[in-house]
């Protein structure tokens, strides 16, 4: 009866491996996470931003294992949990002062469709098809592909549009799918 309500607390909060291990850990999963998502094609990510789908994974990563006991002390996961913060902080400042290191955490927008021409490697590249851009550019009210002058995949995924005649449409037409 009385293991019930024991309760071992130094081993809630005295972490049980050092602090600069779970640190250099962290960092590690982290770059490496970043480096592979940073790869994938936009439009698998969706409409979150690198840092931001990889913040919100190894967070809950990190909250989980610290709540279930698989690390064995509740300050070995609050120091993952700082260090995920420290490296989403760090490179979102280091893209902000540099911008050619924007360019890596962010790709450039990917040019899909110009003057109603679709740019079939692009297309490609971006693993998209024409089905699915035809689908894109009817949910924004653009029913043929003719008054499209440039449509681009951005780095969040989505796909903006910006007609021929783009000075006469509603703005639910100019906004970003």
């Amino acid at each position: 009866m009385d293991k019930w309500f024991y309760i071992d607390w130094p081993a809630i909060f005295i972490p049980s491996i050092s602090i600069l291990e779970l640190i250099i850990r962290g960092s590690l999963v982290y770059l490496a996470l970043f480096s592979v998502l940073r790869f994938l094609p936009s439009r698998q990510i969706g409409t979150l931003g690198i840092t931001d789908l990889l913040v919100v994974v190894l967070f809950a990563e990190a909250a989980q294992n610290a709540m279930a006991s698989h690390y064995t002390s509740i300050t070995e996961g609050g120091i993952l949990v700082g260090t995920v913060i420290f490296w989403s902080y760090f490179l979102n400042w280091l893209g902000y002062k540099l911008p050619k290191f924007q360019r890596f955490l962010n790709p450039p927008p990917l040019l899909l469709v110009k003057n109603g021409q679709m740019i079939d490697r692009h297309l490609k590249k971006a693993l998209i098809t024409e089905d699915e851009l035809m689908s894109k550019l009817r949910q924004q009210g653009v029913e043929f592909l003719a008054e499209v002058k440039l449509a681009y995949m951005e780095s969040d995924g989505g796909i903006s549009i910006i007609t021929s005649d783009t000075a006469t449409l509603s703005p639910a037409k100019q906004k970003v799918l």
